[in-house]
């Protein structure tokens, strides 16, 4: 009699929720999304107070901070760090304590058709554990702490100094064709001779590294993990490895150095800079060192609402060609900054207001409009980097995540540049030419069809006649475990899947093997896919003839552990993709 009143119940909640203000901006929720929204966050394990409500359910200590642990695996990404809100719904206790202990368990437990996930009924979360997280979100959110010039100082590491460097390449490696690769659960990213296929030394980073970035020069790497942790690591000593270090923030995924040489001046790694989950702020450091030099907020007002905001992340950034400038894409805002860096002691930012929830993104073809994703508002929007203005935003697929995107030449409507998307299985081709093709310039021109939802990255190269497409998210194994391959000139026919999983010929307890991240070589003719097993399982990189899609080799090691993403040194450093 019980469970079916308890039934009852949830079936009413579940209606409400629908229509109330816990349903986030968006229809239905996809296994792909939750995947990619619920990842750990390294907040986890920061210390922070246990703030308590008198209003609220009474907890202990221990309770507290096991709810905080689970809050910032698996909530944080979607609800924000300070439960006011980010792709999800505020959970204040202004909003909460009314609702009730029962009320929240059923919406924890049995999700909503508009996005949250059913943490219980999908074996996510115990019972005692959605019991915990309901009275948990009805205390005040602990903060944590913030992250200035002196704690920043206290981990700015110079390993080697600059004067004590090599002055001319010390090792035989084709530093063009090297490649980065992110061994994500180890802490660490494998440097690989793209010639040789061997591994030339394994770098100690920080955690889970996002991205890797070439400086203007090709001498450095830039990495940052998820910790916030920036290793620089010098290509041209005997054995690669880091020259400096620094962590800028508690939770991070961007970094990138300065690229602007004319007129104005010559700004070749000069500088670097990397932005900041938490605390919301970027940071400009020198170039050969890492050394802190100032630290800017993103805290302020959404472009839609014009409401303040306290934690709008910071996502995507990139260096311009055309000015001394960087081009900061803050999240929950919808801002995009471009911070000129000529003179950092009188800083000028000038703000463009383009779309909520701003993430990642590549250049078009000519590197003058910067294509980013506004992943949860379904837009991606151009950015004129030359005359500093919003050029354009194009309605796309349900929750775009292009990676850096693809540029090639359409067979009808000349240049384009591609995403694929998380939610849906679409792919977006958007025009990027306003003067030879100005009809098509920035619109949606084409969309194609790929294996599913889950997408990550996708990519061509200008000698490449193939736009290849991942979909490392998916919850089928068949489509996590492969590509789809589109031949550039008869699109319309549709795609080539590429069985990279089970070319890998990992052992037959190799767990989920998703497929992510191709990515070319230096000269455009092959490209290699990572594909990541569980940290305990054996992983391995696929290497595929982009002309016969062939599989050409496969490099298995047993120091490749998680490897995700990768990055070619010559494509990367002149933003070929």
């Amino acid at each position: 009699m019980r469970s079916r009143k308890l039934v009852s119940v949830a079936a009413l909640v579940l209606t409400t929720l629908a229509t109330s203000g816990y349903a986030q901006d968006k229809h239905g929720v996809t296994a792909p999304e939750i995947s990619y929204q619920a990842g750990a966050s390294p907040l986890a394990n920061e210390p922070m107070v246990q703030s308590t409500n008198p209003k609220a359910p009474a907890m202990s200590v221990a309770e507290f901070d096991t709810a905080r642990k689970i809050y910032f695996e698996r909530c944080a990404g979607c609800h924000g760090v300070l439960r006011k809100g980010a792709t999800g719904k505020a959970l204040t206790p202004d909003l909460t304590v009314s609702k009730g202990t029962d009320y929240l368990k059923i919406f924890i437990a049995y999700g909503s058709p508009a996005g949250m996930p059913n943490w219980q009924t999908s074996g996510e979360m115990t019972e005692k554990q959605v019991d915990l997280m309901a009275r948990y979100i009805q205390h005040e959110p602990p903060t944590p702490p913030e992250w200035g010039m002196a704690d920043m100082k206290k981990t700015w590491k110079v390993i080697v100094a600059p004067k004590d460097r090599p002055t001319k390449k010390m090792n035989n490696y084709n530093v063009d064709n090297i490649f980065s690769t992110t061994l994500r659960d180890t802490g660490e990213v494998a440097l690989i001779d793209g010639d040789t296929k061997q591994i030339i030394n394994i770098v100690k980073t920080g955690y889970a590294v996002h991205i890797t970035r070439v400086s203007a020069s090709g001498r450095y790497l830039f990495v940052i993990g998820r910790d916030g942790k920036v290793n620089m690591i010098d290509l041209w000593m005997p054995k690669p490895d880091n020259v400096a270090e620094i962590r800028i923030g508690l939770e991070a995924r961007s970094v990138d150095t300065s690229k602007y040489k004319g007129k104005l001046g010559d700004f070749t790694d000069k500088l670097a800079v990397a932005g900041a989950y938490w605390p919301p702020q970027y940071v400009l450091m020198k170039g050969d060192t890492l050394e802190p030099l100032k630290i800017v907020a993103t805290r302020g007002m959404t472009v839609d609402k014009q409401e303040y905001h306290p934690e709008p992340r910071v996502a995507s950034i990139v260096a311009s060609h055309f000015k001394p400038e960087f081009i900061i894409n803050v999240k929950e805002t919808g801002k995009t900054l471009m911070v000129d860096y000529s003179n950092i002691d009188a800083l000028k930012v000038t703000e463009i207001g383009s779309a909520l929830f701003l993430h990642d993104g590549g250049w078009d073809s000519t590197k003058r409009y910067f294509m980013v994703a506004a992943n949860n508002s379904n837009k991606i929007a151009a950015i004129d980097a030359k005359e500093g203005k919003l050029t354009a935003i194009t309605e796309v697929g349900k929750i775009p995540h292009p990676g850096r995107g693809a540029n090639f030449i359409h067979p009808k409507f000349g240049p384009v540049w591609a995403t694929g998307h998380l939610g849906d299985e679409s792919i977006s081709l958007i025009g990027t030419d306003p003067v030879k093709h100005k009809a098509s310039a920035f619109k949606m021109v084409q969309v194609l069809k790929g294996q599913g939802g889950g997408a990550l990255f996708i990519k061509s190269h200008p000698k490449s006649q193939h736009l290849y497409s991942d979909t490392p998210l998916n919850p089928e194994a068949k489509i996590s475990q492969s590509v789809a391959v589109f031949d550039i000139k008869s699109l319309d026919k549709g795609y080539t899947v590429l069985p990279i999983a089970q070319w890998a010929g990992l052992k037959a307890d190799g767990g989920a093997a998703r497929v992510v991240q191709p990515e070319f070589n230096k000269a455009g003719d092959e490209v290699w896919f990572a594909v990541w097993s569980a940290k305990d399982k054996e992983s391995a990189l696929v290497i595929v003839d982009d002309k016969t899609l062939k599989l050409k080799a496969v490099i298995k090691d047993p120091r490749l552990i998680t490897p995700t993403g990768h990055f070619n040194v010559y494509n990367t450093q002149h933003d070929i993709y």
